[in-house]
């Protein structure tokens, strides 16, 4: 068995950060190069928006469904958010795990204290810092999609999810979106290679030792 095959059980890569703060870029930049990491799909009970298809961007189900596979322990986060139900199906992720697949998250700091619940030495957890308040506003207004109402509520919970920073696993404060997104594969790259992870090593040391 070449060390480079060596079986290993997945992780959840998790990102958060206040918005603007650079995580989807980020995110999308991973996924786009990296073809073990899988994007985390969630269920929602709200209606599908223009364009949105089933098992693409989310898996859409009604409020019973929902609060059924909630008793049932079948989600690995869950939470209301304006009015509607969001959830992480376990097996899903799970299936990923198993075959050696990391799954990513985009989801807030409540979301990532719910996995650490459900599966602690799964999670790894990365929070995006913008280099500055100033900076943080200037690219809130800039992408010119929000009302200068909805950009001061924006900042507003912004202070409060950085105060959550202390609980995650590595901190990136997101300056020049290239090195953030080196920064991240670095980390990623690391935590595949850690010992608890790669299930097959002992197999593969054992087979080392009889030939020598």
């Amino acid at each position: 068995m070449p060390g480079s095959l060596i079986q290993r059980r997945g992780l959840m890569l998790v990102l958060s950060s206040p918005s603007g703060a650079g995580k989807s870029t980020i995110a999308r930049a991973l996924l786009e190069q990296d073809e073990e990491l899988f994007l985390s799909i969630s269920l929602t009970t709200r209606d599908p928006r223009p364009g949105e298809e089933e098992g693409r961007d989310y898996f859409f189900v009604s409020e019973d469904a929902y609060h059924k596979k909630v008793e049932d322990g079948e989600l690995l986060e869950h939470a209301k958010v304006f009015g509607n139900y969001y959830g992480t199906p376990r097996t899903l992720v799970e299936q990923h795990l198993t075959a050696g697949e990391d799954v990513l998250f985009d989801i807030d700091w409540q979301g990532t204290q719910q996995l650490r619940e459900s599966a602690r030495d799964d999670v790894i957890s990365i929070f995006i810092l913008p280099p500055s308040y100033e900076e943080l506003e200037k690219r809130l207004t800039g992408r010119g999609q929000d009302s200068e109402e909805v950009v001061n509520k924006r900042m507003a919970k912004a202070a409060d999810e950085m105060s959550h920073w202390p609980e995650y696993d590595y901190v990136i404060v997101n300056d020049v979106i290239e090195e953030s997104i080196q920064n991240v594969q670095a980390i990623l790259k690391a935590e595949r290679l850690r010992r608890t992870r790669r299930l097959g090593l002992g197999k593969f040391v054992k087979s080392i030792r009889s030939i020598a």
